[in-house]
């Protein structure tokens, strides 16, 4: 796949990346002209919402370098438009760009809070931790309108069942009539990301999340509510923020987060070519630098897939962050283990139309 001629800027205001290249299972896609050699004015590119008659809530998983074996996606797409977003490439499946698609053509499931409510009352339903965000933002943009994940917290309420958050989103803030009962009784934890305390490198790198003050006062907002919240420096770009590990986890610590963890650049599939125009328009200086530190830690290839690998990389650069982030972790406070979420609570609630018991 070669790199598409970037669209102009100023028809991807606030977005994240520069082209909408074609997926690996999309065909070619490439303008051209009708023939008038008459200038026209070209629209921006607005947010779509697309509804999606989903099958089930609950995806499974058996990746060993995850603490969590099921997850609920409410969203494919994700409209804050981090340029390295790693979920970019499932946009493929849908026929869609990983580029500019992915940003600005969402699809929304909105059945899945009474799917999920199904498949937790199954009596061949096991209890286990379910982690919401792993794929896409639950807290993006479109869930101000959609209230999605809010309905399925509310699921997960009325069940007692555990529940671990990742989101760069301020708006996790409206839940918290949901989520402090549930953290009293052991049941929540939430993981929010700060890549960079530079707003204007964040702005460029994640043109539609909250700054990066934002995130840290909604850590600060949570722990004041009790409920934990992890501090995730997520991802560390090489040459471009790692500069800041220590001062990410100083502030996650002033705002009350009681640990942390962080995860390496990743560059899978195309969001490899996506990150390499942004680099070439945004930091034309440093991309070079950029990408030979994240060819050394993958064996000279731009990514490595493998289990156990491809969260961190390896080699002297990034046993260099590994042994900064202990350091600091431990100076704050930041490594201590935490609390398991408790599975012995959950219940199957009662549902309508159920007999009420005799005794």
């Amino acid at each position: 796949m070669s790199l598409e001629i970037p669209i102009d800027q100023a028809r991807r205001r606030a977005r994240g990346v520069a082209s909408n290249q074609a997926g690996r299972f999309d065909l070619a896609r490439v303008e051209e002209a009708d023939g008038w050699d008459i200038p026209e004015p070209r629209p921006g590119f607005r947010t779509e919402v697309r509804e999606e008659v989903a099958r089930s809530a609950l995806s499974f998983n058996r990746s060993p370098d995850l603490p969590f074996d099921r997850s609920v996606n409410a969203y494919r797409g994700c409209e804050h438009g981090c340029v390295y977003c790693f979920a970019r490439p499932s946009h493929a499946y849908l026929g869609l760009s990983p580029g500019l698609d992915f940003e600005t053509r969402l699809v929304a499931k909105p059945q899945v809070a009474e799917l999920l409510r199904q498949e937790l009352s199954a009596k061949r339903y096991r209890v286990a931790p379910l982690a919401l965000g792993t794929n896409t933002d639950p807290y993006q943009p479109v869930e101000r309108d959609r209230g999605l994940t809010r309905a399925v917290l509310e699921v997960l309420a009325d069940f007692d069942h555990p529940v671990a958050i990742v989101t760069k989103g301020a708006m996790v803030e409206r839940d918290l009539d949901i989520l402090a009962p549930m953290a009293a009784k052991g049941l929540v934890r939430v993981g929010i990301s700060v890549t960079t305390l530079d707003p204007g490198l964040a702005r460029r790198m994640e043109p539609r999340a909250p700054a990066p003050a934002r995130r840290l006062a909604a850590i600060r907002r949570l722990t004041q509510a009790g409920v934990p919240v992890r501090l995730m420096v997520s991802p560390v770009v090489p040459a471009l923020t790692d500069h800041e590990l220590e001062a990410i986890l100083e502030a996650g610590a002033e705002a009350g987060a009681d640990a942390a963890s962080w995860i390496m650049l990743r560059l899978p599939r195309e969001v490899s070519e996506l990150w390499q125009e942004w680099l070439a328009e945004h930091e034309p200086g440093r991309a070079a630098r950029v990408m030979a530190r994240l060819r050394e830690m993958h064996g000279g290839r731009d990514y490595d897939p493998r289990w156990g690998h491809r969260m961190r990389g390896e080699g002297e650069y990034a046993r260099l962050i590994a042994q900064r982030f202990r350091a600091a972790a431990k100076r704050l406070g930041l490594d201590r283990a935490v609390p398991a979420l408790r599975c012995d609570l959950f219940k199957v609630p009662p549902q309508k139309g159920d007999q009420l018991s005799l005794f």
